[in-house]
């Protein structure tokens, strides 16, 4: 059996196992578009775009390749292999819009994202780095994940919305339960995802309106007030206030996108440095640039995958697309692309230029929250090589079943046991 027959990007299995680069390799070096077979558990054909150049060239193409929908779908889609049903987020959450939509819907939380406002969160992240390594330092041991890289880009996305910092924990078990649905640690019946993510989707709209209902009583500087006021200007110039639905759809989003990424790209992060312990020395040495942390985010890449759907025949690498079919963007082969980087798969901090694609491949759908992600990257790693320099790993990973993310759940971890810095911690 050739390894093309091998291939099976929605075994879940496969995921929870490893990162396949090498059926990733393989592609790009044979078939950088390749129309994947269908399976059991994706019906339809959908091509696996695997090259760092097309990947982009799809980015930058604008609606040809919709965030939303295509013909023949009735208005099912979104960016997972599996539609999503018209009415429960394309055309209606920011990820699954396309231009105008998008962009109306982006003005409205863009200011919460800004280098500015980001930069207005530095010193409290790094009193939280600081607290978040407290609650550890003296026990020698921790779950890297759950009590580490989980915790600063929780309360980073509270303190943005303006939910209150105990309500963190609600937090982190929504966006668990809303990715890791098909993980047998999430859900009762991995075989039927949609089940817990149907329960976490409602416990979070049920937060959201009462969150909404505070604010309107009590304004404040956070990006939850400015959805509760916001009003978007329609195609026909009407301006009509957000529906308590898209509402919803902006908290699922921003909660799950806001954290769950950027935990992965940390604990995945310090898995490279514990592969790559010349590159933690110079941490420790030099701390973290930008160049280091956008070198960590191409080799941990977060996001394994987003789908498009063409909304007319066209070609892509030699190859026929028709309008309506799927079209799946790889950004960990396209991160590992040798034509772009030499050595792709070592980890380099001095790694430049580094135009990754960890935040997407450009165009109007550039990641909301990357100066944010880049400053919590920073931080934490800034912070564990000052504090726990020789932390390093006590077992194997425990990967998430999934194949959107990039998911880890647990990394058990040790280090020499040190005292606190802050005086109430």
């Amino acid at each position: 059996m050739g390894i093309f027959d091998q291939i099976d990007l929605t075994d879940l299995d496969v995921f929870a196992e490893r990162m396949p680069h090498e059926w990733f390799d393989a592609l790009r070096r044979e078939h950088p578009v390749w129309l994947h077979p269908a399976t059991d558990d994706e019906p339809e054909p959908f091509w696996v775009v695997s090259s760092y150049e097309h990947i982009t060239e799809v980015h930058r193409a604008g609606t040809l390749y919709s965030h939303q929908t295509g013909p023949g779908r009735e208005g099912a889609g979104g960016i997972a292999l599996t539609d999503i049903e018209p009415g429960r987020g394309p055309g209606l959450q920011m990820v699954m819009t396309d231009p105008p939509q998008h962009t109306r819907y982006r003005k409205l939380v863009n200011k919460g994202f800004t280098p500015r406002m980001i930069r207005r969160l530095e010193d409290v992240m790094r009193t939280r780095t600081d607290l978040i390594l407290d609650r550890i330092c003296e026990a020698g041991e921790a779950d890297f994940v759950t009590q580490v890289s989980a915790e600063l880009p929780l309360m980073a996305i509270a303190d943005i919305l303006g939910v209150p910092d105990a309500d963190r924990n609600l937090l982190f078990d929504w966006s668990n339960r809303t990715i890791g649905g098909s993980d047998p640690e999430f859900s009762a019946d991995p075989s039927e995802p949609g089940d817990e993510y149907e329960k976490a989707v409602i416990e979070m709209a049920m937060y959201a309106h009462d969150l909404t209902d505070r604010k309107r009583a009590e304004p404040a500087d956070d990006v939850w007030t400015a959805l509760t006021e916001a009003r978007v200007t329609l195609d026909d110039g009407t301006v009509a206030e957000l529906t308590d639905l898209e509402r919803d759809l902006f908290f699922t989003l921003l909660i799950v996108a806001g954290n769950e990424t950027t935990r992965n790209a940390i604990s995945l992060g310090m898995m490279a440095f514990m592969e790559h312990p010349d590159q933690w020395q110079r941490v420790r040495e030099q701390g973290m640039d930008t160049t280091a942390v956008d070198e960590v985010l191409r080799h941990t890449s977060p996001v394994n995958y987003f789908r498009r759907t063409a909304t007319a025949d066209t070609r892509l690498g030699g190859e026929s697309i028709r309008a309506g079919d799927k079209v799946t963007l790889w950004y960990p082969s396209g991160n590992r692309d040798e034509k772009v980087y030499d050595d792709p798969h070592r980890l380099d901090l001095t790694r430049t230029p580094n135009h990754h694609l960890a935040f997407g491949g450009g165009g109007a759908h550039f990641c909301l929250g990357a100066n944010l992600a880049r400053l919590e990257i920073e931080i934490m790693f800034e912070g564990l090589a000052r504090r726990l320099p020789d932390l390093e790993a006590t077992g194997p990973p425990d990967r998430l079943r999934m194949n959107l993310v990039n998911g880890i759940k647990h990394l058990p971890v040790a280090f020499t046991p040190s005292g606190p810095v802050l005086v109430d911690s």
